[in-house]
This record gives C-alpha cells, sequence and structure tokens, in this order.
C-alpha cells in the first residue's frame, strides 16, 4: 500500500482509532433471534487488525449510538476498554472526553458511515469512511477505505495506520 505524503502527515499525530459500530464494525444488517436477542458479525480481519494496532502502542475504542450486548462480547474478546455506547451526540461526547483526558482531536482518528457520524469526522484529526458509507460521509472523510463495513474496512484502516506510522514491518515480523 502506497500512501500520499497527506495521508502520512495526517496519521503521524493519531494515537487513538475510534470506530462506529453498525455499518463499520458491522455489515449494518441487525439480526433477531426469535427471543429478541441481538445478533451481530463480526470480521475476523478487522478484530487481527484492531489488535495488531493495539499490540504497537495505539489505543482503538467505540463510539457508537446502539448499546448490544454482542458488541461488549465482542470488546471484551479484543481487549477494548474504551466503549462510549448508546451515545446520543458522539461529537459532544468526544470533545467532553477529549478536554478530560488532555488529549487534541489531532491525536484522534474515527471511522464511520452515516449521517449521526459527520460532526465527529469533522471534530477528529483524521475521519475515515467505509466504502459503502453514506454519501455525505464519504464527503467528510480524508480517506475512504476500498472495502466496505464489516467486510474488511477496519483491517484496512488498521494497516494504514500502522504504514503512515512506520509500524508496519516490526508489526508483521513475527508472523514470518
Amino acid at each position: 500500500m502506497t500512501l500520499t505524503t497527506e495521508i502520512k502527515e495526517g496519521l503521524a499525530p493519531v494515537t487513538t482509532l475510534l470506530l462506529d459500530v453498525d455499518g463499520v464494525l458491522t455489515d449494518g444488517s441487525i439480526v433477531y433471534s426469535d427471543q429478541g436477542d441481538e445478533i451481530k458479525t463480526f470480521s475476523v480481519r478487522d478484530g487481527l487488525g484492531i489488535r495488531l494496532l493495539m499490540d504497537a502502542g495505539l489505543t482503538v475504542g467505540i463510539v457508537t449510538g446502539r448499546r448490544s450486548g454482542a458488541l461488549l462480547s465482542r470488546c471484551r474478546n479484543l481487549g477494548i476498554d474504551l466503549i462510549f455506547d448508546g451515545v446520543t451526540d458522539k461529537k459532544k461526547l468526544i470533545e467532553q472526553w477529549l478536554q478530560d483526558t488532555g488529549l487534541s482531536a489531532q491525536s484522534l482518528a474515527f471511522a464511520g458511515d452515516d449521517l449521526p457520524d459527520i460532526k465527529l469526522m469533522k471534530t477528529v484529526g483524521f475521519p475515515f469512511a467505509v466504502a459503502n458509507a453514506d454519501p455525505l460521509v464519504k464527503e467528510a472523510a480524508r480517506y475512504v477505505t476500498e472495502a466496505s463495513g464489516g467486510n474488511g474496512a477496519v483491517r484496512e484502516i488498521c494497516e494504514l495506520i500502522l504504514i503512515a506510522k512506520n509500524l508496519w514491518e516490526q508489526t508483521v515480523e513475527r508472523f514470518l
């Protein structure tokens, strides 16, 4: 993957990747069992990308409007502790979190797919949109993935960040 100077420079200060869930970590489908339990499908490749990013010292967090037991289980499995679920105003929440932590907006990347994500995308240092995102979300993004949500988009983002930060080769070294 060859990166432009603009992408490399834009990702250089990023220390935290925030992810929307439905449509980014999943394909946007919501399945209910006969008992009313919500079932979500997550990509194993996306999960490995998240783990690789975290193993390289970056933080990964969730910012989503919905609450889901399936999401909490997936986050536990991946070791994601930074979870903001049931959020009605993503921008307001993250601005308060930035104030509380002392982090800068430039240190954040965020991946979204639909209209509720746009305000936060305009707030963070590096906004991503997945390939199947709403056209207005794509306009707000600095980078649109080739893969769609739930089908490798998060893995693509994780690899892009690792490459931009010159961490990719040492990250994959253990697998070679």
